[in-house]
């Protein structure tokens, strides 16, 4: 760095003009005596190794090299108003030695915070913000702001702060809207959803004010809220009350959703059922229509046989009671009931078997009832006709 060497230089200047004096002086003591030693201060020696240190001084002095995250402030015997209008950027900059100095401010961003913590905040101790909400309850704030000095208001923080803008500004403004800000709202608002509300109000109202001082604010942080401590087991107790109750919504939500299962069960149930009856009532009404549809068929056949042979029936009939026929009276003068083809083809050969039914009481006894009431029975004679 050009500066630096050059201060380096200026120094070394100056360490070699008094080791030159000191030598001079003590050499001049020795050979002439004290008048001897004041000749030696006009001596061409060491008017030049003073020549060479203020020179070194000078344009060392007149040489400044701004850092990136620094900005200037030239203060000028120079100027009307004392002061440069303009302060200087990074780089390296001229001014005029002994009639111009630079004080140089940051403009990197910075953080200054208040905390409970005694060792989280920029001061020593417990510093965080008390302030009273507008119910009167007494909370505790932990916030922090980032900031940095805007680099063309540079001049105009030099001349309402100096290097006391920390203390002097930063940290009062800070404390005074923060309080003035917290008392428009309640405590159960500051402990609820409107807290973000309370953050970015005080972030807008401390960019404002930045502004208006030659500051520029990144950002405003509402790290922690702090209560008293009634205030505090009054919020415990009070959600603990919550908590319980809502337990208590969800056992009877619970309780109902079993209810309504039980119940959807029970319908489900009942629906299968009613439909299960409803299937078997259809398959009897259907069985009974394929019954009732084939008794109809059976009929329409039986009535078409009869119409073809009407002695039909009288077989039938005699086929139905033969195998439950026990007991039979028969009238003395009525030799053969129903002689039957095989018994006359066994005895007599073969015959041509012309039946002539004609009805014949009698009277039937079954085996457990007794005697019948007389039935008409049709009686058969048989006319044996030779073969071929």
């Amino acid at each position: 760095m050009i500066d630096q060497m050059l201060n380096l230089l200026a120094v070394i200047a100056w360490f070699w003009f008094v080791l030159v004096v000191i030598l001079l002086v003590l050499r001049g003591y020795q050979a002439g005596g004290m008048r001897s030693m004041l000749r030696v201060f006009l001596s061409w020696r060491i008017i030049v190794a003073l020549v060479i240190a203020i020179t070194l001084s000078l344009l060392s002095a007149s040489l400044v090299f701004i850092e990136p995250q620094e900005v200037g402030v030239v203060i000028s015997v120079l100027s009307p108003n004392g002061y440069r209008e303009q302060p200087l950027r990074s780089g390296l900059h001229v001014v005029v030695p002994l009639a111009e100095r630079v004080v140089r401010y940051p403009i990197y961003w910075q953080t200054y915070t208040m905390s409970t913590e005694p060792f989280e905040g920029s001061k020593q101790g417990a510093d965080s913000i008390s302030a009273r909400t507008e119910d009167g309850q007494l909370v505790y704030l932990d916030s922090s702001v980032i900031y940095r000095i805007d680099a063309n208001e540079a001049v105009r923080v030099h001349i309402d702060w100096q290097k006391r803008y920390i203390d002097d500004f930063i940290r009062p403004m800070m404390r005074g809207i923060i309080r003035t800000e917290v008392s428009q709202f309640t405590a159960d608002e500051i402990n609820s959803s409107k807290r973000k509300n309370l953050e970015e109000n005080l972030g807008e109202l401390l960019r404002n004010a930045f502004s208006d001082n030659g500051f520029v604010l990144g950002r405003f942080l509402l790290r922690n809220i702090a209560f008293s401590d009634q205030y505090a087991n009054a919020i415990e107790m009070k959600q603990v009350a919550e908590q319980e109750r809502q337990q208590r919504e969800y056992q009877a939500e619970q309780m109902r959703k079993l209810a309504e299962g039980e119940r959807d069960r029970l319908k489900i149930e009942a629906d299968g059922r009613a439909a299960a009856i409803e299937i078997e009532a259809a398959a009897q009404a259907t069985a009974i229509v394929l019954k009732a549809q084939a008794e109809q068929s059976a009929l329409n056949l039986i009535r078409e046989a009869l119409a073809g042979d009407a002695q039909l029936l009288t077989y039938r009939y005699i086929e139905k009671i033969a195998p439950n026929l026990r007991v039979m009276l028969l009238p003395n003068n009525n030799p053969l009931l129903l002689p039957l083809p095989d018994m006359l083809s066994d005895q007599t050969g073969e015959f041509e078997l012309t039946q002539t039914l004609t009805p014949t009481p009698t009277s039937l006894i079954s085996p457990g009832a007794g005697l019948v009431t007389p039935t008409t029975i049709p009686t058969a004679t048989s006319t044996p006709v030779p073969g071929p």
